[in-house]
């Protein structure tokens, strides 16, 4: 095996020579077409105070888009501040269901309540002065005066009241009733002796709170006058007058409230088929028709109206409007006639 060669001894540079001061060297910069592409055109000398660009004219549309867009970031900003700012005074705070006091208020309990009070109030006897503050304190409020005003003298009863619209407050906590109370006034006869006297109706508005366990009457009530008031300008208009039906009919609707006053068996003769129509079952008995008429429609149903005279006990007679629809039927002959289909 050869012994490992030994590196030969290394010779010492040979010393430079100093030919002078050597020229610049230029830069050599790659071209990216390669080293044969043809040399860039010299650039153009700008004169004293030219710029080195040069501008172009903006379109107006351009111009207007800028300033469009430059608003837009304005406005988005200032309410982006002013939204910001009001957060700081009042924080946003979780919005609560708002629940409207005609829908919370439990408006049954209400007539209920308000119904029984107006008949305690409206009953008193100075015989029996006690019995009156036991009625009105099974619905005033804890703590009222179950006197409820009266003076203790006097007697009176009420014995049917109509309980009528509620009309909570904004808060849903309290009320008011309206009812009507019918009552039987005494006169008085002696020291301690009273005669009867008119049957009137009196109207109160009875005030309501709702607790936590019921509705109570949270004070006394007040009068309300119940005054007459006119129809409607808007009330429906029944038709147009058929009157070559209406003479044709009249006979019929004689002996349909001739039928109608007596029984169910005879009414049903006279009704139209797969009408059902109960009768006044001899409450009454027929008078007259005082006034009958159909008005316009299809060949098939017609609505009339009907004024009846009843005879009631004794000389006794009382007037009534109907209202009627009337149904077109065909007999197996062919013959044509209208019957009574409804009443009301």
């Amino acid at each position: 095996m050869a012994p490992p060669r030994r590196p030969a001894p290394r010779t010492p540079d040979a010393p430079q020579q100093d030919h002078g001061p050597r020229a610049p060297e230029r830069l050599k910069q790659r071209s990216p077409h390669g080293a044969h592409a043809a040399p860039a055109p010299p650039r153009e000398v700008l004169a004293p105070g030219q710029t080195p660009w040069s501008t172009e004219p903006e379109s107006s549309f351009s111009t207007w888009a800028r300033r469009f867009f430059r608003g837009l970031v304005v406005v988005v900003l200032l309410l982006a501040a002013i939204s910001g700012i009001r957060s700081w005074i009042a924080p946003n705070r979780t919005p609560q269901t708002v629940v409207s006091g005609q829908s919370s208020f439990p408006s049954d309990d209400a007539r209920a309540v308000g119904t029984r009070y107006a008949v305690a109030y409206l009953t008193w006897d100075e015989n029996n002065p006690d019995a009156r503050p036991a009625q009105t304190g099974l619905d005033l409020a804890a703590g009222l005066d179950s006197r409820a005003g009266w003076n203790g003298r006097g007697k009176q009863t009420a014995d049917v009241a109509y309980p009528g619209q509620v009309t909570p407050d904004p808060s849903g906590v309290t009320a008011v009733v309206d009812v009507r109370v019918r009552v039987h006034t005494f006169i008085r006869q002696g020291s301690n002796a009273f005669a009867a006297g008119p049957i009137v109706w009196e109207r109160l508005s009875v005030p309501v709170a709702q607790t936590a366990s019921r509705v109570v009457v949270s004070g006394p009530p007040t009068f309300v006058p119940d005054e007459r008031a006119p129809l409607p300008s808007n009330m429906p208009d029944a038709g147009k007058p058929d009157d070559d039906l209406t003479a044709a009919t009249e006979k019929d609707a004689e002996a349909f409230f001739s039928a109608y006053a007596e029984s169910d068996n005879k009414v049903s003769a006279v009704t139209a088929p797969g009408s059902t129509i109960r009768s006044l079952n001899g409450a009454v008995k027929f008078g007259e028709l005082k006034d009958w008429q159909v008005y316009a429609g299809n060949d098939d149903e017609r609505q009339a109206t009907a004024a009846v005279t009843w005879n009631g006990v004794g000389d006794t007679t009382l007037d009534q409007t109907y209202t009627l629809t009337l149904r077109r039927t065909v007999a197996t002959d062919g013959a044509q006639r209208w019957q009574v289909a409804a009443v009301g």
